[in-house]
């Protein structure tokens, strides 16, 4: 089974929101057969837009001792880098036989993704990800928190009180 289906509540039932709708609930259902409806909020594109303005507000004000870096190089490296420093990436680990093999296993795939961070310690390489924030891959919840938890990152980084990024993106936005 696919994605959710649209519905609309007429105070009695629900019901296809339009004929494709309709079409699509005939593909899936099975007339008589019991359902269980469980609500889906996408989230709010106002939110989306708010919090990438707040993230590039927040990379047009890193302090000089950043530049350089590089989450300094754009918005999106340090979106990136504020992702997987709060928890919100997917780490990949590999164990080497020495600790010059793994500089060496770090120094190669470091240019493979220039958003993501390559971490070693001893023998160890872990390769740290960022995870996607599309629509698809991250709902309404997910979402909000890795917001509120890059932004608070954010202004941590950038040394101004929690929430000042994400108001000032907001009186922008």
């Amino acid at each position: 089974m696919s994605g959710p289906v649209l519905l609309q509540w007429n105070g009695e039932a629900f019901q296809p929101a339009n004929r494709h709708w309709a079409r699509e609930c005939d593909k899936r259902y099975v007339v008589g057969e019991f359902y269980t409806l469980a609500e889906h909020n996408d989230r709010s594109m106002n939110s989306h837009r708010h919090f990438f303005a707040a993230v590039n507000d927040a990379w047009r004000n890193l302090p000089e001792q950043y530049s350089g870096l590089p989450f300094a190089e754009s918005a999106e490296h340090l979106r990136a880098y504020a992702l997987i420093r709060t928890g919100y990436c997917d780490a990949h680990t590999i164990v080497c036989s020495t600790k010059a093999e793994a500089m060496r296993l770090a120094a190669f795939i470091r240019p493979i993704d220039a958003f993501s961070v390559v971490d070693v310690k001893e023998a160890t390489v872990t390769r740290y990800v960022a995870k996607s924030q599309s629509m698809k891959a991250m709902g309404k919840q997910d979402f909000q928190e890795s917001k509120t938890a890059v932004l608070d990152f954010l202004d941590d980084l950038i040394g101004v009180e929690r929430g000042t990024t994400q108001r000032n993106a907001g009186a922008a936005a």
